[in-house]
């Protein structure tokens, strides 16, 4: 029943029980509350009484979540909508926010969080002003399969991100360890922009020498240099109008990173050898798996070009910091590997891959479940499918055999395994013995023993 109240909530969703329990959640507070079943039922109310806030499932039968939100935004695109999923699909949470989605959660939800979100929207005129000027302008493109897999708090807060910054120009810093995703990120800001028809060209500046570098960046003349046969267009050249993403930006020399600021501040450039100036006009998306500012301020890296390529930032966690992903990417790499095949793994290898620490992060974790596949005859993937290196048997076997093949003794096997631990332990917690003891579990007067005992180096902590 609709009340006197100021703010009114529409909530939309299929399930009768949902919207009951939105509803009765959203009844602890003085709010009029407006339900609808279909995105058709969800649509004439919004066209007939005045919504403050709409609270929208994604995944409704005839007319989606999301064709109810393009809908919503073209007929009043004040009305702040909130995205609810059952499933961190990237792909669905990065098209709503880039529709225009006020903010979305993945159910269940918590209750503070929800209630949090709501009041936000029921305030949002100032975010709502910031945002109307990055959403997309232009159609939306044909959905494509999910590229990013996660579920992860973190990785859903890059969702909204990609859908926020993907209408812009603005240029973009990525961060990440290798194999974390950082190219998909790239192509996801790509895939979802307004340049997404034109040119998009990607190259790995760690992986050339700085003279293919600059030639592969810059273009050259015929004749500028031995082996330039015929001119040559370079990167900036060919993507003008378009996107450009540069992979391990970190490594590019010093003289290209003027080039490169140049460029970013709008100025021409030349190909090498060349004199006739050159103009392009791109999105450069930038990529780097080392701590950038600290490349930065030990010089490595020029603090201008940090700056004009830090105007938007993706930040992605290591796969180690986020192990709820973990079986989830699991499955997507089965389905992608052996669509066909019903795969398991027995509990064994299953929690000897989240034991394993993934210095590889996602890209590891693939090649591993890859090969696991390969290497499996029947549907249940067992431990000795898995490869040498993330095999915790196979690793303690290979370890052990190095003790005994040197002679030692259990004593000093024990002795030595339990130095390693604890110096490892010390250099994670940054030298401090406090924390070292709380992240071992273990009593502080037993590791000042030990530390003494095995003679461990200890390192001053910088103040």
């Amino acid at each position: 029943m609709k009340t006197s109240y100021e703010k009114t909530i529409l909530v939309v969703d299929d399930e009768a029980s949902m919207r009951r329990n939105i509803v009765d959640l959203l009844s602890m507070k003085e709010y009029n509350l407006v339900e609808a079943s279909s995105g058709e039922e969800a649509l004439e109310i919004i066209n007939s009484e005045k919504i403050d806030v709409v609270v929208l499932d994604i995944n409704l039968p005839k007319m989606s979540g999301l064709d109810v939100l393009k809908t919503t935004k073209s007929m009043n695109d004040d009305v702040p909508c909130i995205m609810l999923t059952a499933y961190g699909n990237s792909e669905k949470a990065i098209e709503a926010m880039k529709t225009g989605a006020f903010d979305y959660l993945e159910k269940p939800f918590e209750l503070d969080e929800f209630l949090m979100i709501i009041d936000r929207a029921l305030n949002h005129n100032e975010l709502l002003n910031e945002l109307k000027q990055l959403r997309s302008k232009v159609s939306t493109p044909t959905e494509e399969p999910s590229r990013i897999v996660s579920k992860d708090a973190k990785m859903q807060e890059i969702f909204k991100t990609i859908g926020r910054i993907s209408a812009t120009n603005a240029s973009v810093l990525i961060q990440g360890e290798s194999g974390t995703g950082k190219e998909l990120i790239a192509d996801a800001i790509q895939r979802h922009s307004h340049l997404i028809e034109k040119p998009y060209v990607k190259i790995n500046c760690g992986a050339l020498s700085e003279t293919l570098l600059e030639s592969e960046i810059f273009g050259h003349e015929k004749g500028a240099f031995s082996g330039a046969i015929v001119q040559r267009k370079g990167l900036f050249e060919i993507a003008n109008g378009g996107t450009v993403f540069l992979d391990e930006i970190n490594s590019m020399p010093p003289s290209l990173q003027v080039r490169l600021l140049r460029i970013t501040q709008g100025e021409s450039f030349f190909r090498v050898g060349g004199n006739c100036p050159i103009v392009s006009n791109v999105r450069i998306i930038a990529a780097t798996n080392q701590d950038i500012e600290k490349e930065v301020k030990e010089g490595h890296f020029r603090e201008d070009l940090y700056y004009r390529l830090n105007v938007a930032r993706i930040n992605i966690p290591p796969l180690r910091d986020r192990p709820d992903d973990i079986e989830i990417l699991i499955d997507y790499f089965f389905h992608k590997y052996s669509p066909n095949q019903r795969l398991i793994l027995d509990e064994d290898s299953l929690q000897n891959i989240y034991d394993y620490h993934w210095p590889g992060n996602v890209r590891e974790l693939e090649n591993t479940i890859h090969r696991a596949i390969i290497m499996t005859s029947g549907n249940i993937i067992k431990i000795d499918n898995l490869p040498h290196e993330t095999n915790r048997r196979t690793n303690l076997n290979a370890t052990l055999h190095s003790y005994l093949k040197d002679k030692f003794s259990f004593k000093d096997i024990i002795g030595d395994i339990e130095k390693k631990i604890i110096t490892e332990a010390l250099k994670t917690n940054g030298y401090n013995q406090s924390k070292t003891a709380e992240y071992l579990n273990m009593n502080r007067r037993l590791l000042y023993s030990k530390i003494n005992e095995h003679s461990i180096m200890i390192k001053r902590q910088n103040k």
